[in-house]
């Protein structure tokens, strides 16, 4: 595996330790500024609904760039709006900053998906994804938990400053580490916007997308609001939130990894498998959310479903969109934060109806349930056409006597 596709890891580590150290700090965030508990919690659909359009427009407005500079610049601008969300004392500023630093990291994402599988062979496409999306999960692991730490003994806006640090090396590595050429470096034409848009629109790949969308919105539902879960509804202590928050990232690295070796080769049967499990996975938690040992053995199990679902649909979206190398990466960055929009503001929905703090993981339940409506629907339609295409056994023997 090439250097510069770890490089491409790192930098997505200290991106996903902002994108969902949030989890940790809502209440913090929300006592400071004095904006309901929703509202704190809208600032990671803020993160998300900038990675939801900037994916898009990011991959297309950088198409013809080089790619190193392309990178750099997107980290650059992500480092600044963590200095400003820092300093700020306005919830709106702050809003602001978490959408403009998403259009950075939605850029960066939808660059660095395609240039990690750009700079490996077929068989290991499966590997750099996992890679990449790897330094998500281990931010789950480390910058996650780290950022509550410091929220707790600093208040939130330390954990702001900490992820603006993080990033400097990442500029470094970023720098000395990838290619400068543009585009995928093949020396072929780029292939016309209109003919990549025609690859990611058509039939085999809108449902896989959906389907993507309401995983990852499931994920977020209930990790946006995992704090006050495990506080006001588990009775854990503030102390054992970012213990929690460490065991989902743990278990979301595992899954990483163990989508990587597998996804390549079995893709439908590692999608259909997790999904079934987090359906599952979820309602249970919400049933167990009063007892501290089984909750707390349920988030790593669901971490590893989560994101190893996720690896799996990614890779199987640059698989299937081989007719689309440059926006490949911005659509399938697309698909999982508009999941990551609507998580969060749907579970925000049925705690401001007063269904309690499980309310967002019996949403997450549901949004799974539909998930897999969509992916039976979809497998359901696959056959009903190929058993049109197969002639029947009286065409064969028509046939046969001509």
């Amino acid at each position: 595996m090439p250097i510069a596709v770890y490089v491409l890891g790192l930098a997505v580590f200290a991106q996903g330790t902002s994108e969902f150290m949030l989890s940790g700090l809502v209440s913090g965030i929300a006592a400071d500024l004095d904006v309901p508990l929703s509202a704190a919690g809208l600032l990671t659909s803020a993160f998300a609904v900038g990675m939801v359009v900037g994916a898009p427009l990011m991959a297309l407005s950088s198409r013809t760039w080089p790619r190193r500079r392309a990178l750099l610049l997107f980290l650059a601008v992500f480092v600044a709006v963590h200095v400003v969300g820092a300093l700020t004392p306005s919830y709106g500023v702050l809003l602001a900053t978490r959408f403009v630093g998403a259009l950075a990291n939605a850029g960066f994402w939808a660059v660095a998906l395609t240039t990690a599988v750009s700079m490996v062979p077929d068989r290991l496409k499966g590997r750099a994804t996992a890679v990449v999306v790897g330094g998500v999960t281990i931010a789950c692991v480390v910058g996650v938990p780290a950022g509550a730490v410091l929220g707790e003994r600093w208040g939130w806006r330390s954990a702001f400053w900490a992820v603006a640090i993080v990033s400097l090396p990442a500029v470094l590595a970023v720098l000395r580490s990838i290619p400068g050429g543009r585009g995928t470096d093949t020396g072929a034409a780029p292939v016309p916007v209109r003919d990549e848009l025609r690859a990611l629109t058509g039939p085999r790949l809108r449902p896989v997308l959906l389907t993507m969308a309401l995983v990852q919105g499931a994920t977020f539902c209930t990790f946006s609001y995992l704090e006050p879960l495990l506080t006001r509804e588990t009775g854990l202590g503030a102390g054992w939130v970012p213990v929690s928050l460490a065991l989902f990232g743990a278990g979301s690295l595992a899954g990483v990894t163990v989508a990587g070796r597998f996804a390549d080769a079995r893709p439908v049967a590692v999608v259909a498998t997790g999904m079934t499990a987090l359906a599952l996975g979820w309602a249970a938690l919400a049933l167990a959310a009063g007892r501290p040992a089984l909750a707390l053995a349920l988030i790593p199990l669901l971490g590893m479903l989560a994101f190893g679902t996720g690896t799996a649909l990614i890779t199987r979206v640059l698989g299937l969109a081989s007719g689309a190398p440059t926006l490949a990466g911005a659509f399938s960055t697309t698909a999982f934060n508009l999941g990551a929009t609507v998580g969060p503001w749907a579970g925000g929905l049925a705690l401001d109806a007063g269904f309690g703090y499980r309310a967002p993981v019996w949403v997450s339940a549901l949004l799974m349930v539909l998930a897999l409506f969509v992916a039976a629907t979809t497998a359901k339609g696959r056959r009903s056409r190929a058993g049109e295409r197969r002639p029947s056994a009286v065409q064969r023997s028509a046939r046969g006597r001509l």
